[in-house]
Parts: structure tokens; C-alpha cells; sequence
């Protein structure tokens, strides 16, 4: 390779235009190391491994804002990026030859007169809801070092950890021996290098003997398992402990608890129906459940994190990572987005709740069960 490459030969190589490989230096996403005599931008080989990075994230739907997270984080190496860019590259190549065969099956049964029933049809094109939202994972959920304390604090003197719905690895204790189970190709993916190895299973059929781990936990994710209690009642059987974060939707003031369900989404309310109370969960696992105040400044951008920081949820990018705009859908979303801009913008979002620029923790529903 040469020692540089101009922008010009970079964009023909590349199959980008040179007006992007501008932008992308503007926006501090990808910018040439040097230049040339006459001034123009000239790359190395760095740089160019960089740009490849940022392409290969690009073609595979990512936005520009989690791109810049993904290639600047720390911890991932070229290599890294390589291994997570080839489960992705797969995972699009597995889903795109099973529509394929779909299409194929249905274009038979049609010349044949034969009409696909609507179950099958959806079963053929329906994607899994983290398959849905799994891109946008790393831009905006992170390991919140408070409710991490708490996590790991739980678990004891547990060595060995089985993590159920583990996701792209977030509160993972680091000094212990875990063991993770994620349905989700796509989170499996973007599990970092040095991750904990991953089983592809589900939190109601888990692959174990008895009693098979110190502890068992679960971050954030009994909302989307199809059978919560028969999901805890197997962390039961494979763990001598098990901890829990969720989300307590028992009170009767729920709906007033957090401004965003009361005032913009009352969908909401439609994604808890056949909800198990949490008396229900503990049960399952003989345990008790612990309320876990959600900091201002939380690092993690699960729905409720950004109670004091209001302007968050106009950022598509926050929104993309958490379930809750997808099950709702994009008219409810539009709706609550547009609200929620319209009552920043003439100061009434404030006045319906004043004191809360006052407050350094809120309680909004989560609860950790430990048994």
C-alpha cells in the first residue's frame, strides 16, 4: 500500500464520494492524518483501517452517533471490530437467505393456487424484537456503575454466574466465572472481545443440570421473555441464587409515577397487560424484591433513565435502543415525540414538574429480587 492515499484514490477505492469522506472528517469521524504540499487530505494506513470500520458499520444500518461510540471505544481492537463485523455480516447473510427461501416457498404455493396463511407469512418475515433494536445497543446502554454495585452486591460470594438474556454483556460481574445466554444473534454480535462466552438458548428451556451455578441473574430483560415465571423458575432450578432487575408494575399510581407514561405515552400501559406482579416473580424464585432508585445522570438509557433529562427522548438514537418505541409503534412514537418537543419549547413540560431538577435519584419502579 502506499505510504498515503488521496482523498480522491481513498473515495474510488472505498466506492464513497469525496463529499463524504469530507463530512466525515468535519464531524471528526474519520480525519486524515496528514496532508499533502498542496493542502489536500492525505490518508494513512491507520486511517484507512478507521474508514473501513466506519464503512462496513454504515452498510449495516448504523447511524453516524453510534459508529463514533463503536470505533472510539477503547477496549476494541481492530481484530475485535473484525469478529463483531463478521457475526453482524453473518447474521444479515442467515436472516437474507431464510426470506429468500420464504419468498421461494410462497411463489411455489402461489403457482399452484395455494394461499400461505397469514401465521406462516408473519412467522416467514416477523424479526425478532432485539434483532429490531439490537444495533443501537451500543451507542446508548452502558454498565451504570451504581445499579452495578447493587447487581453485584447480591450475588454474594458466588463464583460461578449464569447471565440469562445477557445482551451485549452490561453488569456482568468482571471477577467472576459467567457464563451468558442470549437468543439474539444480533446481540451476540456486539458482545465485546474478552466477553464471557455466549449460549444461544432461551430463559424458559435453559441448557443445565440442577443446581449447575453459584448464582443465576437477569438485567432488564424478564419484559421480554413469552413466560416470565417459568423463565425465573428455571434460574431457580440451574442457580442456588438468583438476582433479578426489574420492573414493579403492582402499585396503583404507576401510570403518575414517571412524567413520560402520564402525560406523553399512555401506550404504555398496553405492554403490561398479563404482566406478573412482582409477588408473583418473587415467588417464583422465593426471594424479595428491593427498590432501586434510577440516578439522574444514569448511564444506562433504559426508558425511565433519563427522568431529569427530558430533551433525551427527542434523540432518535436513545429512543432506537429501548423496546419500549418499537412495541408502541411509530404512531405513538411521533405522537409523544412531537408533545414532549412542543411542551419543552413553551416551558410547560416544566411546569408540570417542577422539583425534579432538584432530586438526585427517582423512584420510578425498578426493583432488584434476590433469593
Amino acid at each position: 500500500m502506499e505510504a498515503q492515499l488521496s482523498v480522491g484514490r481513498v473515495a474510488e477505492l472505498a466506492g464513497v464520494s469525496v463529499r463524504t469522506l469530507h463530512h466525515y472528517d468535519e464531524i471528526g469521524l474519520v480525519r486524515p492524518s496528514s496532508r499533502t504540499a498542496a493542502g489536500h487530505r492525505a490518508y494513512s494506513a491507520g486511517d484507512v483501517v478507521r474508514l473501513r470500520e466506519v464503512l462496513a458499520y454504515r452498510r449495516l444500518g448504523f447511524g453516524l452517533r453510534e459508529i463514533a461510540d463503536l470505533v472510539d471505544d477503547p477496549a476494541t481492537d481492530a481484530v475485535a471490530h473484525l469478529r463483531r463485523l463478521r457475526g453482524l455480516l453473518l447474521d444479515q447473510r442467515d436472516r437474507a437467505a431464510a426470506m429468500v427461501v420464504a419468498i421461494d416457498k410462497e411463489l411455489e404455493a402461489r403457482a399452484m393456487g395455494i394461499s400461505t396463511p397469514p401465521e406462516e407469512q408473519l412467522q416467514a418475515f416477523g424479526a425478532r424484537l432485539y434483532d429490531a433494536i439490537g444495533s443501537a445497543y451500543p451507542a446508548t446502554r452502558r454498565t451504570e456503575p451504581r445499579i452495578a454495585a447493587r447487581i453485584w452486591a447480591a450475588l454474594g460470594d458466588a463464583r460461578t454466574v449464569l447471565n440469562v438474556g445477557a445482551g451485549t454483556g452490561s453488569y456482568e460481574p468482571p471477577d467472576r466465572d459467567v457464563t451468558a445466554v442470549e437468543p439474539s444473534a444480533v446481540m451476540r454480535a456486539q458482545r465485546p472481545a474478552g466477553a464471557a462466552p455466549c449460549v444461544a438458548a432461551v430463559a424458559g428451556r435453559l441448557p443445565f443440570e440442577d443446581q449447575s451455578f453459584d448464582a443465576a441473574m437477569a438485567v432488564s430483560t424478564v419484559h421480554h421473555w413469552p413466560d416470565p415465571v417459568a423463565g425465573l423458575r428455571e434460574m431457580r432450578r440451574v442457580a442456588r441464587r438468583v438476582v433479578v432487575l426489574t420492573y414493579d408494575a403492582d402499585s396503583t399510581d404507576w401510570r403518575q409515577r414517571f412524567w413520560l407514561v402520564r402525560d406523553y405515552l399512555p401506550e404504555f400501559a398496553e405492554l403490561l397487560v398479563g404482566w406478573p406482579s412482582v409477588a408473583d416473580m418473587t415467588r417464583a424464585i422465593g426471594g424479595r424484591a428491593e427498590p432501586v432508585p434510577i440516578p439522574w445522570d444514569c448511564a444506562d438509557g433504559f426508558f425511565e433513565a433519563y427522568w431529569r433529562r427530558p430533551e433525551a427522548y427527542l434523540d432518535e438514537h436513545v429512543r432506537r435502543a429501548v423496546s419500549v418505541w418499537t412495541r408502541v409503534g411509530q404512531h405513538a412514537e411521533r405522537r409523544a415525540v412531537g408533545s414532549l418537543h412542543d411542551d419543552l419549547t413553551s416551558g410547560r413540560w416544566a411546569e408540570r414538574n417542577p422539583g425534579l431538577a432538584d432530586l438526585d435519584a427517582a423512584e420510578l419502579g425498578l426493583r432488584l429480587l434476590v433469593a
